[in-house]
């Protein structure tokens, strides 16, 4: 099979030869190698202005991220093959960590397979795809999971609005076996019912595990407030550590019957209380009731999902942080977290910091989070470390 070559500009292989996976539009030499010669999708063999060989990679021309690295080995293209090698090194991170099979199996970029996202629920996959590049080796993909994992379903969730981007329609199917309405998933001593086919991402945030596990040793006999509370991760593990009580708030109908069910699967059910109703609202009305909470957990979506939206998301951080801290008690615990990667740790505690002086209330910063192992961070690709919790606790001013 003949591979198409991408030629790069002088000087603008360093980047990737120092890590990095991408390569954008405008760092291609395009007299040598037009990007509308190209399909999206295809297999390109990557050289610098010199002729020298880089990587394969495949390519999308209509993109600003117009090829993706995926082989630095010459014998080595995308195929079947490589997945299923990509899949055990995966694997050979996560059963080191984890007694028990629920957890992000493939991390895209981080885990050398960019545009892919698996998640394991037990014997259920989730899986994303987000670039033409693997939508083309889509046949391969389903292939190597049931080589290597043997589940019993395989779930496409390939409805997110990024594949607009890359030209591609937005689907679910079940790809492989069956998949049930709701499927079991256990962190630590807790379990969970959730819907791979309606559920938030790929139906669980697996990336914040570690972080509700942080938690923990910080809620006996608390009254705890769980803002954005999808099916109830954060409130229901705080109820059965001992939390007095935990209102679990979304704007989702379907997500609070699932905090419902959450609840009642870990005999929770007189300890957690639902409010269906956005967050800004729920805190001004809990605000006039007079009603104060020990714990409050911000974990909003994105407020920030591009460059360009920074200043605005950024005051919405410090909006709902501030109404949080509003019905905190005076010696109360505010976790917040972002997963906006625009939005670093700096200026999110300087976010969280103006909120409070806007309440007239001290700040000490007592922890902080990140991603759990199973998102690991690749060192050259920044936008891999997106999430930031941290743990506040919050005083009268001093």
């Amino acid at each position: 099979m003949e591979i198409p070559v991408l030629f790069l500009k002088k000087n603008h292989e360093r980047r990737l030869r120092a890590g990095h996976l991408w390569v954008y539009s405008n760092e291609v030499d395009t007299v040598r190698s037009p990007l509308k010669d190209f399909q999206p999708g295809e297999q390109v063999a990557l050289m610098d202005h010199e002729e020298k060989w880089l990587a394969w990679a495949y390519i999308n021309p209509n993109s600003l991220i117009c090829a993706r690295i995926v082989s630095r080995q010459q014998d080595h293209l995308l195929d079947q093959s490589l997945i299923v090698h990509r899949i055990k090194v995966a694997l050979g991170l996560r059963d080191r960590i984890y007694k028990q099979p629920f957890y992000r199996l493939l991390f895209a970029e981080s885990d050398g397979t960019p545009g892919l996202v698996v998640d394991r629920f037990g014997k259920y996959l989730s899986v994303q795809i987000t670039t033409a590049g693997m939508e083309a080796q889509k046949d391969a993909i389903i292939g190597a999971l049931n080589k290597v994992v043997h589940p019993s379903g395989i779930l496409l969730r390939n409805d997110v609005a990024v594949r607009e981007q890359e030209g591609l329609e937005r689907y679910v199917e079940v790809a492989s076996g069956k998949i049930p309405e709701q499927v079991q998933l256990s962190e630590d001593d807790c379990n969970f019912e959730t819907s791979l086919f309606e559920g938030q991402k790929t139906g669980w945030f697996y990336d914040q595990a570690s972080n509700r596990r942080r938690l923990l040793p910080w809620v006996e006999g608390k009254r705890v407030l769980d803002l954005f509370s999808y099916a109830g991760a954060w409130g229901v593990s705080a109820a059965k550590a001992g939390a007095s009580s935990v209102t679990c708030v979304d704007s989702s109908a379907k997500a609070l019957e699932l905090v419902t069910r959450n609840a009642a699967l870990n005999n929770q059910s007189d300890k957690v209380n639902t409010l269906r109703q956005d967050a800004f609202s729920a805190l001004k009305e809990l605000k006039h009731a007079g009603e104060r909470f020990d714990i409050v957990l911000v974990d909003p979506p994105a407020f920030i999902k591009r460059k360009k939206d920074l200043k605005e998301g950024s005051l919405a951080y410090r909006r709902i942080n501030e109404a949080a801290i509003s019905v905190l008690r005076k010696d109360g615990l505010l976790v917040s977290s972002s997963c906006s990667y625009h939005m670093d740790e700096q200026r999110l505690l300087q976010t969280l910091q103006q909120a409070s002086r806007h309440r007239d209330r001290s700040m000490q910063l007592v922890e902080r989070g990140q991603q759990g192992p199973d998102h690991p961070v690749h060192p050259a690709i920044e936008e891999t470390a997106y999430l930031k919790t941290f743990y506040l606790r919050v005083l009268p001013s001093f």
